[in-house]
């Protein structure tokens, strides 16, 4: 357990006694414990750091106090500035452990089993924050998981109107009586780079579910940009015209009458209606531009990482604004990188996998099939990678259970890339394409030994000539990396697209069994 002790504690503990025995009330000793050298919780009891890079430690203490940081045979000094703050920077550390960290000033706090391995910093929305216990296969995966070398670190949720310095969070050892708890998109992720790579995981869980990309994004970061405006202003307009006694006063009106109604359904045997909500304040709210980023993430900074993942895009994808997910996403990838210091660290992230009506049409665009498509082109930014999982969705249900499958392929773009491994890391991606005799070849890169499909027949295709009427292609595999495309129908082919649609009926794979991403060659604006 952290230890904190020495003559501060002493001495605050007397005070409390004599305190008591003079009956005061409503006194909080909190300048005294302020007085004590504090960590953030991410530095506690259980922790991973991160191997063979510098490892700021960082803190507060009395102004002027001089804080002395040991780990291992490691030792630095720093003193606490007007404002209470010090920070240090140890080298970088061997993967291994257990360890101590030790920060000792006028009172010494002690973290124990401190292990040095690869950390990952875990974040998006539901599917991020869903849970092993929720996830495909729990009663085996439960009791399999005996992995002491893989830790998550779990951020309480929490909003903010400016950024903070400190978030709340505990350290847990995978057990097979912990791991229900774990992310478990993040704990199969961390799971498979622990069994290749064989050394310590630490693996930082800050995620909420039903929430954009906005709000896990600094605010300065968004108000440089001038197609972010409107978003922008409009949260401003709703903080203005919020009127707390109005909202309450509305709500229990909402409330009386959802009563009389779920009453009425009850007696006649029906489903009663939902529960209205109660208000929340807009400069509270989680959907607020940078409330998540405020409270969860620079808490977190700069906290040595090795990269970053990322589930989310399913509270963009409704309307227009969906177009705007890529340019959102690219932000926040600089926001995060700028703000670590640890410049392009490695960022990988789920592409939105296949939900709702299977496809009917050639192509079905909605706001789900433009997000697939802005992360994929958001692979244009360096050192970035996206798990494809299309094919692991469920209809029904926007939180498919299959998580293994989706922690597995974000593991496998980190040891193909990050990691040096010799691998296939991604489904196939289109690369090019040609138009020739009436057809259109389309070259693709990651297939592997070649691309392949399930079923003899390739499904999934649509081609257009000028007139931008997609009609579903006749399409077959022309070499370990091309499939060529055609229809009767169109004679002079211009454009062609793959599983445009939410829930696609597509079937390209490369040998190593990843399903190819959505794309299109054109960039029409008509469905």
């Amino acid at each position: 357990m952290i230890r904190s002790f020495g003559r501060r504690a002493a001495a605050l503990s007397v005070l409390l006694v004599s305190l008591a025995s003079m009956a005061l009330v409503n006194v909080v000793p909190v300048n005294v414990a302020r007085a004590d050298v504090i960590l953030p919780s991410v530095f506690s009891d259980h922790m991973v750091l991160q191997r063979q890079v510098s490892i700021p430690v960082w803190g507060w203490a009395d102004p002027g106090e001089q804080v002395t940081v040991t780990l291992g045979d490691q030792q630095a000094t720093a003193t606490a500035g007007a404002d209470g703050k010090w920070a240090v920077t140890l080298g970088g550390c061997a993967g291994g452990g257990p360890l101590v960290l030790v920060a000792k000033g006028n009172n010494t706090v002690q973290v124990e089993n401190v292990l040095v391995g690869e950390v990952w910093l875990c974040s998006g929305q539901s599917n991020m924050a869903m849970s092993v216990s929720r996830s495909a296969d729990f009663a085996a995966e439960q009791t399999a998981a005996d992995y002491p070398q893989i830790r998550m670190f779990t951020v309480n949720r929490a909003t903010a109107e400016t950024p903070q310095d400190q978030c709340q969070g505990t350290w847990q050892v995978c057990t097979p009586e912990t791991v229900g708890g774990f992310s478990a998109t993040a704990y199969f992720f961390g799971r498979e780079l622990h069994q290749q790579l064989q050394v310590p995981i630490g693996l930082i869980n800050s995620s909420w579910g039903g929430t954009p990309v906005q709000a896990w994004t600094a605010l300065a970061a968004q108000e440089a940009l001038p197609e972010l405006r409107p978003m922008l202003d409009s949260w401003d307009q709703q903080i203005a015209n919020y009127n707390a006694e109005t909202a309450t006063t509305r709500y229990e009106k909402q409330l009386a009458a959802w009563q009389d109604q779920a009453k009425q359904a009850k007696q006649s045997g029906k489903e009663s209606p939902r529960r209205p909500q109660a208000p929340v304040d807009p400069r509270q709210s989680p959907h607020r531009p940078a409330s998540l980023y405020n409270g969860m993430i620079e808490p977190l900074a700069p906290f040595a990482l090795r990269g970053a993942i990322w589930y989310q895009g399913e509270s963009n994808a409704g309307g227009s604004a969906a177009g705007l997910y890529g340019l959102q996403l690219r932000t926040m990838i600089a926001n995060w990188r700028q703000r670590w210091g640890q410049g392009e660290f490695p960022f990988l992230w789920v592409q939105l996998p296949n939900f709702r009506a299977a496809q009917q049409a050639p192509v079905e665009t909605s706001g789900w099939v433009i997000v697939q498509e802005q992360m994929r082109k958001t692979l244009a930014v360096p050192n970035t990678g996206m798990a494809i999982t299309i094919d692991v969705g469920e209809a029904d249900d926007i939180h498919p259970k299959n998580k293994q499958d989706v922690g597995k392929r974000l593991a496998l773009w980190a040891l193909g890339t990050t990691y040096g491994k010799q691998l296939v890391h991604s489904g196939p991606l289109s690369q090019s394409m040609s138009v020739q005799d009436g057809k259109i070849a389309v070259r693709f890169e990651h297939v592997g030994e070649g691309l392949k499909t399930i079923g003899e027949v390739v499904k999934g295709f649509a081609i257009a000539g000028e007139d931008r009427q997609f009609v579903f292609a006749e399409a077959r595999i022309a070499g370990p990396d091309t499939v060529v495309v055609s229809s009767p129908d169109v004679a002079r082919p211009v454009a062609v697209r793959y599983a445009w649609a939410a829930n696609p009926d597509a079937n390209l794979f490369n040998s190593a069994g990843l399903p190819a991403s959505p794309f299109r060659t054109d960039d029409w604006e008509t469905p």
